[in-house]
């Protein structure tokens, strides 16, 4: 008996090794990577896994709950704002400064935003949210103290401190942290997603009404996601701010709302993993497009999403995962 434990033992850890041993092996490859690779290519990169993050906060209140918030992009760009002031205005450029204020201002912005919108449902949630997000761009738009050189917004952003004598981020450096903060944010959203409190905002977005006869209490519920997702938007607008050197009124628009949801769409809804899929796709397909004809942007998107619905419907990472499975042993 103990023998048959110590054997199945032994091939659960086997399996889980082949598993999960392609994941290192490209984490190991992502993290050397900016070494060896061109300047530009670099900064994509860095990129990537800031708009990796921004999907994935806006994939459990969309994907996870079914919250089509637009939003989102203003947790992100409040964020950015908020490192940006700090440094640029004020003069404080720790990263342990900037950093936390800059989630903590994006969680309160949803806290007060979340008691608004929750009070309604469907297509109103969708229209109230697009009306809150327009007034934060009028508000950042039309204030004259977040202006510089009679331009709207915030220029001369530079890589924070983080408090180590002899240390200053290089962009390569700083595409490593990204990464590393990259995966730390999967990993804690991965297990948000698999604990009961996910699994009840499956719940919530498959039926509500019969979450709320079950006893749920399904407007903390959304509450709470909403601000969680809000928390994470705010890691990738602080990331962002710092990389960019440049926050603007757009940066918090329907435009990076509309772009977060496209990342999520494209990737997989509801999978975690699809959103950084569909970011790197956005990023890198972007860059080379705007090389050649930058104009006709808008219509390869646009074409890239109606394939996607047709052809790849629920998300290119959804067919991935499939793959995944039909490769590995069972």
């Amino acid at each position: 008996m103990v023998a048959t434990t110590l054997e199945s033992s032994g091939r659960l850890q086997k399996k889980n090794i082949i598993r999960f041993a392609p994941i290192l092996i490209i984490g190991i490859i992502l993290f050397i990577l900016p070494s060896f690779i061109p300047h530009y290519l670099v900064g994509l990169f860095t990129l990537t896994f800031i708009f990796a993050i921004f999907a994935m906060s806006l994939d459990i209140v969309l994907g996870y709950t079914g919250l089509l918030s637009i939003m989102h992009a203003s947790f992100f760009g409040i964020a950015a704002y908020t490192a940006a002031v700090l440094m640029v205005k004020m003069g404080i450029n720790s990263f342990w400064v900037g950093f936390p204020c800059g989630i903590l201002i994006a969680g309160i912005l949803a806290a007060i935003a979340g008691v608004v919108l929750l009070r309604v449902h469907g297509i109103y949630f969708l229209i109230a949210s697009l009306c809150l997000g327009y007034m934060v761009y009028s508000i950042t738009w039309g204030w004259d103290y977040l202006e510089m050189y009679q331009s709207k917004g915030i220029m001369g952003i530079d890589f924070p401190g983080i408090g180590i004598p002899g240390f200053t981020f290089t962009e390569v450096s700083y595409c490593r942290f990204s990464f590393l903060l990259f995966l730390l944010c999967f990993y804690l959203l991965y297990r948000f997603v698999n604990s009961p409190f996910g699994y009840s905002l499956r719940g919530i977005r498959e039926d509500e009404e019969r979450m709320q006869v079950l006893g749920y209490n399904t407007w903390f519920y959304k509450f709470a996601v909403f601000i969680i997702g809000a928390l994470f938007a705010g890691v990738a607008g602080v990331l962002f701010a710092y990389c960019n050197t440049t926050v603007e009124p757009e940066h918090l628009g329907f435009s990076y709302s509309t772009y977060a949801i496209l990342m999520v769409i494209l990737g997989g809804s509801g999978t975690l993993f699809g959103p950084p899929i569909g970011a790197a796709l956005l990023v890198f397909l972007e860059f080379y497009t705007g090389i050649v004809s930058p104009e006709r942007w808008p219509l390869i998107l646009g074409l890239i999403l109606i394939l996607t619905i047709m052809f790849s419907r629920g998300g290119i990472g959804l067919h991935l995962q499939r793959l995944w499975k039909k490769v590995l042993p069972s």
